[in-house]
């Protein structure tokens, strides 16, 4: 199901359980502002062309600009980029920004909106927004992804910022990224550490940042198993996704005594019954650039990771993954949504009668956007806290936002 439609398809049953005026319902369905910088075409051309082609372009408005960057080999290579900006009526929107070969419209625009209601269940003072351009950093160098990212910069630098729209990195982005943003809009703002999150710790960026989503991922898991009696020790976990989340996900379950018994990628996946060796893994990942190739467990079809047996099953990578087509062959009993928007709707009423639990992606993966918030605090008056105060205050936002999101299950006479 396309990502805008699974998730208006959401928000309308919950905004019918809460007896949403239509007026607001309407309101709350369509972004504050979608900014989108095509960058369509290939030109076999020198750097002079690109200067005069950026020149000529300069007169434009800012919701449809024409960007190109210099590949390294001399020829003008273009993308389309996103900025959606949903709502800020909680506080200055906030939400990462991605680079893939599959973003588009729709799938920005969903994820800004699920910006805004994870914010709200992790009660952060912020409004959502995502970001996104549709090219395969794998391709691109270095160099030409930072001209990529500074000329982005260039053309939203105006309608983003610290109290307007703070930006954070994504699926394909990472702490270089931020750090380039950061230093394009000084150059137009002045120094403003805190219109990036997610940026190196040298220019202001969080301790725990980089494993803040996995430990949220972490505390979450915990907080539903120990409302059904459990705990991460002794339960077995299948973790698809073994980026960022995925990595530090599984490498805090098994020191918390959780067996990850299969682990997939976009390299493959792999499988093994008495618990894979994820610092083993963790090792190969780095050097192999995947989990291909891994010795520690039986090679499988990455296509059958989310059926494999479990107790616990955690999608962390792409959206849209668990459907109809899958739902029924699900053995988990609970489903932690590490990545963003994993589960169509129709899987969700598949799963329901099966008994399945579903700990939804705007609370599960907060962890990142709360230690983000955590970031933007520290980074406005300058004062940075140790790891250890960020992972009990991460702790807090969790362990309270189930909570929250237990107490409207009960009111509304609803599942998670």
């Amino acid at each position: 199901m396309n990502a805008l439609v699974a998730t208006n398809r959401n928000f309308k049953l919950a905004a019918r359980l809460l007896g949403l005026d239509s007026k607001l319902e309407r309101s709350l369905l369509i972004p504050f502002r979608e900014i989108k910088v095509p960058l369509p075409f290939l030109f076999q051309q020198s750097f002079s062309i690109f200067l005069l082609y950026q020149f000529m372009h300069l007169s434009k408005c800012p919701q449809v600009v024409e960007c190109t960057i210099p590949k390294d080999d001399g020829t003008l290579a273009s993308f389309v980029g996103f900025r959606f900006q949903h709502d800020n009526a909680r506080g200055p929107m906030k939400g990462g920004i991605r680079y893939h070969p599959e973003v588009d419209s729709d799938e920005v625009n969903a994820l800004a909106q699920l910006m805004t209601w994870k914010t709200a269940v992790a009660n952060l003072p912020y409004g959502g927004a995502k970001g996104g351009i549709g090219c395969n950093p794998r391709e691109l160098s270095i160099s030409e992804q930072e001209r990529l990212t500074r000329v982005f910069t260039q053309k939203i630098h105006d309608l983003i910022g610290i109290h307007t729209d703070v930006q954070a990195p994504d699926m394909g982005t990472n702490p270089q990224t931020m750090a380039w943003i950061l230093d394009e809009y000084s150059k137009f703002q002045g120094y403003s550490p805190a219109v990036v999150t997610g940026k190196p710790i040298d220019l202001g960026g969080s301790l725990g940042g980089d494993a803040a989503t996995g430990r949220g991922v972490l505390f979450a898991t915990e907080a539903l198993l120990n409302e059904y009696g459990k705990n991460i020790s002794g339960q077995q976990f299948v973790i698809q996704g073994f980026g960022n989340v995925g990595s530090w996900a599984a490498h805090l379950i098994s020191e918390n005594g959780g067996k990850n018994v299969a682990v997939s990628d976009i390299t493959g996946a792999i499988k093994n019954s008495k618990g894979i060796d994820i610092p083993g893994l963790l090792k190969h990942a780095k050097e192999n650039r995947g989990t291909k190739g891994f010795h520690g467990g039986d090679a499988i079809d990455p296509k059958s990771i989310l059926v494999e047996d479990c107790d616990v099953l955690i999608p962390a990578a792409l959206g849209g993954v668990i459907n109809r087509e899958n739902a029924n062959d699900i053995k988990a009993n609970f489903i932690i949504e590490a990545a963003n928007h994993p589960t169509d709707p129709e899987a969700d009423e598949i799963l329901s009668k099966k008994g399945v639990v579903i700990l939804p992606d705007i609370y599960a993966n907060s962890g990142g956007v709360t230690v983000g918030y955590f970031e933007w605090v520290q980074n406005i008056p300058g004062f940075m806290w140790d790891e250890e105060k960020v992972n009990i205050e991460l702790k807090t936002y969790m362990t309270r936002g189930f909570k929250d999101v237990k107490g409207m299950c009960k009111a509304h006479n609803c599942d998670l």
